[in-house]
């Protein structure tokens, strides 16, 4: 299949250098031409804007940051919208219901079917091909794509209504969020009394415990203290932001919910948009006074 992929980011790169090993003919569009150019040598084609994109294929595809950003490559100045060929659009970012429902009414005014597919798992199961991809839209074109979409993960259509696969995507997230400040407490509360933080994490992942925390993320980027997962805390809070606004809209009580909103509030306010999401245990530790490590736990500054 030709497709144009936009957005070569952290997860954007390794689904459409998967595409291509997987032989698509892809066409690639970045702001940074540093990631375009390493996609270049790996055999796909540059592209000078989304509209050029557009131009070139049917199928186009993006990952991108944030919800200005999917709405403007979607149909702002330049962007697909504008494409002499375009006629479906496939957006992998999280952008929620609403916003997904909004590119969506205007890519009908030409012809273009936008398709929701956002994907969870993460820089690893982006590079793994293994990423639960989401997918809503006509069925017709989900049964088009899929074979495209296998090669980025394990496919799930969740219905034909627009907006559909992102209410997925932002529950999925909310579980997410969580379950790493959820199993930060739980550990800051075992270091706090004594406990060794590594084999509390062996007894709940052995136990009724365990969490995608206290499996993927403590392991390998808490408890080394490198903090370095592969997920912005800006983007954490974007999605959990997005959740809480959809669960009002939707008239829901969400006591739960609305507790991990403000600790994740406190976590971007204390580490910044740009640290990794695993850092949230950070500010939890300072107010116990302790820091969560793989040797026995031990007070913060002893």
């Amino acid at each position: 299949m030709d497709i144009g992929f936009i957005g070569l980011g952290n997860m954007g790169f390794p689904m459409a250098r998967r595409l291509i090993e997987a032989e698509h003919k892809l066409v690639v569009f970045d702001t940074r031409k540093e990631v375009t150019d390493k996609l270049v040598a790996l055999g796909a084609k540059p592209a000078t804007s989304p509209k050029d994109v557009a131009d070139q294929v049917e199928t186009v595809m993006a990952s991108l940051p944030s919800l200005q950003a999917s709405l403007e490559v979607a149909t702002g100045a330049n962007g697909v919208i504008e494409g002499s060929r375009a006629k479906r659009f496939i957006d992998l970012s999280t952008v929620g219901s609403a916003m997904a429902v909004k590119i969506h009414d205007l890519l009908a005014k030409r012809n273009i079917v936008q398709i929701d597919c956002p994907v969870s798992g993460g820089v690893g199961g982006a590079e793994k091909g293994t990423l639960a991809v989401m997918v809503s839209g006509p069925r017709a074109e989900f049964e088009l794509l899929k074979p495209a979409l296998d090669v980025i993960g394990k496919v799930f259509f969740i219905g034909e209504k627009p907006g559909a696969a992102q209410t997925m995507k932002l529950a999925n997230n909310f579980l997410s969020a969580t379950a790493i400040v959820a199993t930060s407490e739980a550990v800051v509360m075992g270091v706090k009394a004594g406990l060794d933080p590594a084999v509390m994490i062996d007894v709940i992942n052995a136990g009724s415990g365990m969490n995608t925390a206290s499996r993927d993320k403590f392991p390998r980027s808490v408890l080394p203290r490198s903090f370095d997962f592969g997920f912005a805390t800006g983007l954490m809070v974007k999605d959990v932001r997005l959740a809480l606004e959809e669960m009002k809209q939707l008239g829901l009580s969400m006591e739960v919910a609305d507790a991990v909103g403000r600790l994740w509030e406190t976590v971007i306010s204390a580490e910044g948009a740009e640290s990794d999401f695993t850092a949230a245990i950070k500010p939890i530790e300072k107010k116990a006074g302790v820091v969560v490590g793989e040797a026995k736990g031990r007070l913060a500054g002893k």
